[in-house]
């Protein structure tokens, strides 16, 4: 949504604003915009952004993931700003559609006509609270992961509903959460503060001539208290460097591959125990006919045997997935909603997949409604026909078994591979993003930890344990608040 003309002589600020649903930042977008039209309390005028179809967004669940952006070109106003504005972010319709705004931002950086750098992220709460609830630990923990370690000189706290007084309780709480944030030249964070209650509305007024000469006093005071915040906001724009998003388009495609890699590490190890069930079921019954075998004769057993059939998708999980026709396996699911063609998805690079066993080309790839589920059904089979799948054995139980062990060993180092590539993908992130313990990486450790150990990798091990501890146990509470809500969900 653009205001006016843009003069390319003024300087231009561009801010990222989040906040929890209800935290004040609708108000406080509107009190930039006032001020920058240079409106003072005496004017009697108030001016607004308003949404025709705000109303409506708890029918329109796509609603919840639009991020908009305003651009303001004001006359009035010496400096020209755009705002990056995420209205659904943190509401609890559905978590997952957090996810879907961090791609959504992603290509807002990509392209042509986007956002290539931020001068400010700010943080937006009240600035009465305690203590970080479970649902701003998530959203303050997603949006810095966005993040490089770059920006965090850029990140400052934005306190509504201020009475004027020291927010000794909310920073505090900043504090405890580990938010990281531009600091002053006494180490301290950097904040303005607020009032909510600009403008006297129609509902507000009093026929009561004392109470509303009162009621004007608190206005006013409400005004300046404000104004001062925005005077202070807006030095610090003038006064910081603007940070390219270079390095946040890289965390996310990381983010994205690790997700991606998981979820089809998780499929593939489970296709993996099963073969390992079909081999000692095999094996089993190559003792049990230990004679016939000697005399290479004929005999017939039962086996349980794993395959992959193609379902519909539950779309309270997904709307899509991209999956391989070759490998038969789900190389991007959940999470790849953006992409109408495989070869523009996330996980597709040089024309080839990143995810799945062949690393097969896009065109083998299809995007749909549908993933690959393994079932199992039971088969019977001859030792001639295990005879003729193995052709050079000389016809004993020991080559066969041999030779079901190296399909189990390939399998295997398939497995220690896509670990190995998950577990890298995290140590990277460690390295890069700002916020690399964040909710949505805790969420994968304890699946990774649980096959560095089955690898026998414990350094690799004590490195993610490291992780999880210095997470602290608040932050892991609110892990456990995350995966108690998607189970209700």
């Amino acid at each position: 949504m653009t205001f006016g003309e843009r003069d390319k002589n003024k300087p231009h600020k561009i801010i990222l604003m989040v906040g929890e649903t209800g935290s004040g930042k609708t108000t406080l977008i509107n009190v930039m915009i006032n001020y920058m039209l240079g409106v003072q309390r005496e004017d009697k005028v108030w001016f607004e952004i308003t949404d025709d179809q705000s109303d409506h967004r708890s029918s329109v669940k796509s609603q919840t993931t639009i991020i908009t952006v305003y651009e303001f070109y004001l006359q009035e106003s010496k400096t020209h700003l755009t705002i990056v504005d995420a209205p659904g972010y943190g509401d609890t319709r559905d978590i997952e559609m957090d996810k879907e705004i961090a791609m959504r931002f992603l290509r807002l950086s990509e392209s042509a006509e986007g956002v290539h750098d931020i001068d400010a992220v700010c943080l937006v709460m009240n600035s009465t609270q305690n203590r970080l609830s479970d649902r701003q630990q998530y959203i303050f923990d997603a949006v810095q992961s966005l993040f490089g370690r770059d920006i965090a000189e850029n990140i400052v706290l934005l306190f509504t509903h201020s009475d004027g007084g020291h927010p000794k309780n909310a920073l505090k709480a900043v504090k405890e959460a580990e938010i990281k944030c531009a600091e002053n030249d006494k180490k301290k964070p950097v904040y303005f503060l607020f009032n909510n209650r600009q403008v006297q509305t129609s509902d507000e007024k009093c026929d009561d001539e004392e109470y509303d000469e009162e009621h004007e006093h608190t206005l006013q005071q409400s005004w300046r208290r404000s104004d001062r915040g925005m005077t202070g906001f807006f030095k610090f724009l003038d006064s910081v460097k603007p940070k390219t998003l270079k390095m946040t388009q890289n965390v996310l495609q990381k983010q994205k591959n690790l997700e991606a890699n998981i979820s089809n590490l998780q499929s593939r190890v489970h296709m993996m125990e099963l073969k390992q069930n079909e081999l000692k079921q095999t094996q089993k019954a190559l003792e049990k006919n230990k004679k016939d075998v000697e005399n290479n004769k004929n005999f017939e057993f039962e086996v349980e045997v794993p395959y992959k059939e193609k379902v519909d998708i539950d779309p309270s999980v997904a709307k899509a997935a991209m999956c391989c026709t070759v490998c038969e396996e789900n190389c991007h699911y959940p999470g790849c909603w953006w992409a109408k063609n495989p070869l523009w998805c996330e996980v597709i690079k040089d024309g080839h997949c990143r995810v799945c066993t062949n690393k097969c080309h896009y065109s083998k790839h299809v995007k749909e409604a549908k993933i690959y589920v393994t079932k199992i059904k039971k088969e019977k089979r001859t030792y001639e026909e295990l005879k003729k799948k193995y052709e050079d054995t000389i016809g004993n139980s020991e080559s066969l078994v041999k030779k079901l062990k190296e399909e189990l060993q390939e399998l295997e180092a398939g497995k220690i591979k896509l670990v190995n590539e998950a577990f890298h993908c995290v140590e990277t992130l460690q390295m890069i993003a700002l916020n690399a313990d964040s909710l949505i990486i805790l969420r994968n450790i304890d699946f990774l930890i649980e096959k560095l150990k089955e690898i026998n990798e414990p350094e690799k091990v004590k490195t993610l344990e490291n992780i999880k501890k210095r997470a602290g146990e608040e932050k892991l509470e609110g892990l456990e608040f995350i995966k108690r809500y998607l189970q209700k969900k």
